[in-house]
């Protein structure tokens, strides 16, 4: 099996940022390592370790206080700048598992600078749970002076791992775990972008954000001809414990089942399922957002969603002037997903950041999850370094304190939105001033023009009758003024020019969609727009 391992892998040591040997150990006699009481569990002889292990643990870590100084950094790598902790980089000739035949290895992240909550990180072999102990010779430092009498038990940031995802012959980077309880999983041709994470709490509210983290990570370690990777982690913060379950399917779409058993301490009053985190600076309708000579900056241009009913809906992301939260009522949603539609590079002309290969992450919830809300938070940045926006599920009913609450998901990504969703989607959207005459005309406050592109689906075929079919646009709040739908041959579907009113100081959600004789040709586009008093 060939142990090439891609320059992304290999940088197991940088810092978290968006742009972006285990056979000898294990057979060692004796390995002691200091560890918290919940995590030297080991099951029952004759038992091999497995998920109900991890909850076991979560349930007793969350019937005890929240232990904030369990773990700490030493000095000498809490002090490392953003530069020097790039200087660290795993080992490519001590990735594990290399030996063991199978497509996968696995790449531990070096702890320091942002990263100061030390993670235990343990292989599953033979049905037992064993740690890997630190050592400073499974790193390269660069100019960085190596650390001297790092304890094995100090723990790591975190892991990557790869595996043949675009090549037979070369391991790439699938799937890392980095930072708090934060994920990335990549597809074939795709490119790390927006972030998923286990857990959000206090996202958008008037209290500080929380965020839960790992305590301790577990990988079974995989077969010769194993083609999934199995993953548990357990979750603590001071408002909950957790245990997760990840099941990792690579190829040309890559997907992971998520399940999870939450044990809140206390109320969760915005607790977000299936969270996930990305980015927008600017995009095709945000001119005056640009920094510099790229058209757009961003890793996800729209919160797509499908109801519990059967509709499917589009909702442009934009960088807001002001904090903005969007929430969409449901009861057993089908899905939710911050996705990335554009790929045309041209639109971003970025050769290092790679928007157009950036992936969409969909979340397809197994099971009922009841009556909730999906919730789109989009916060101001001047500075595409920084993930603004967030979305997750919030259910309408708080998880019980001290009961364990369990929930479960499939998470893919995806580069196009074209075989999920049948019908026509948003091309394109636009919003701000008209042009007349070669001049733009700032339109009067409290009025506002939109123009949308619905094309794919099914709209080809209904160029030829573009008669019969009508653009429905509503508005919660003021009025709609006019609504102009014209064929675009260009995208082969359709143009929809929407004019709307609203009082001054007052905010409403836009809805638009085409159908023809009764039957819905697009999914429904929706916006929210404030005229400001």
């Amino acid at each position: 099996m060939p142990d090439d391992i891609s320059d992304t892998a290999a940088r197991a040591g940088r810092a978290l940022s968006r742009r972006d040997t285990l056979g000898a150990l294990l057979s060692s006699a004796v390995i002691v390592l200091a560890a918290p009481r919940a995590l030297a569990q080991q099951p029952a002889a004759g038992r091999r370790f497995g998920y109900e292990d991890v909850v076991a643990q979560a349930v007793a870590l969350g019937e005890r206080p929240f232990d904030a100084g369990a773990a700490k950094v030493p000095d000498e790598l809490s002090a490392l700048t953003y530069d020097s902790y790039r200087e660290i980089r795993f080992r490519r000739d001590r990735a594990f598992w290399r030996d063991g035949g199978s497509d996968f290895r696995l790449l531990p992240f070096h702890l320091g600078f942002l990263h100061d909550k030390p993670v235990q990180v343990h292989v599953v072999r033979d049905g037992l749970a064993i740690p890997i102990p630190f050592q400073t010779a499974l790193f390269e430092y660069g100019k960085v002076p190596v650390p001297k009498q790092l304890s094995p038990s100090l723990g790591f940031a975190g892991f990557a791992v790869t595996t043949t995802l675009n090549d037979p012959k070369v391991q790439d980077e699938l799937i890392s775990f980095l930072g708090a309880s934060y994920f990335r999983l990549i597809g074939r041709g795709q490119r790390y972008g927006l972030s998923a994470r286990s857990l959000s709490l206090d996202v958008g509210g008037e209290q500080d954000e929380e965020f839960p983290f790992f305590r301790a990570l577990w990988l079974e370690e995989p077969a010769r001809d194993t083609t999934q990777l199995v993953i548990h982690a357990l979750l603590d913060s001071p408002s909950v414990a957790g245990a997760y379950r990840y099941v990792v399917t690579p190829g040309a779409v890559t997907s992971v089942e998520v399940t999870a058993t939450i044990v809140p301490r206390k109320e969760l009053r915005r607790v977000g399922f299936a969270p996930l985190t990305s980015m927008f600076q600017a995009g095709e309708g945000d001119l005056a957002q640009r920094t510099d000579f790229r058209p757009e900056i961003h890793d996800s241009d729209g919160l797509m969603l499908r109801t519990g009913a059967g509709e499917w809906i589009w909702r442009p992301i934009r960088n807001p002037r002001a904090l903005r939260v969007s929430s969409f009522a449901d009861e057993n949603p089908r899905g939710f997903g911050l996705m990335q539609r554009d790929r045309e590079f041209g639109h971003y002309q970025d050769l290092e950041a790679h928007y157009h290969a950036r992936p969409g992450y969909w979340v397809e919830p197994l099971g009922d999850w009841g009556k909730g809300r999906v919730e789109l938070v989009e916060i101001p940045t001047d500075n595409e370094a920084f993930d603004n926006i967030v979305a997750f599920w919030t259910p309408e009913t708080p998880p019980p304190v001290g009961k364990p609450m369990e929930f479960a998901y499939r998470l893919t990504a995806l580069s196009t939105t074209e075989r999920l969703n049948p019908l026509g989607q948003t091309r394109n959207s636009f919003s701000g001033s008209d042009i007349q005459d070669g001049k733009v005309e700032a339109r009067p406050e409290g009025r506002k023009r939109f123009i949308v592109d619905f094309a794919e689906g099914d709209l080809a075929f209904w160029l030829g009758d573009a008669g019969s079919v009508e653009a429905v646009a509503s508005t919660t709040l003021g009025a709609i003024t006019s609504t102009i739908l014209v064929p675009n041959p260009d995208v082969k579907g359709f143009r929809v020019i929407l004019d709307a009113s609203l009082p001054d100081g007052e905010t409403a959600d836009l809805r638009l969609f085409l159908k023809s004789r009764g039957r819905t040709l697009t999914e429904t586009w929706t916006s929210t727009w404030s005229a400001r008093g």
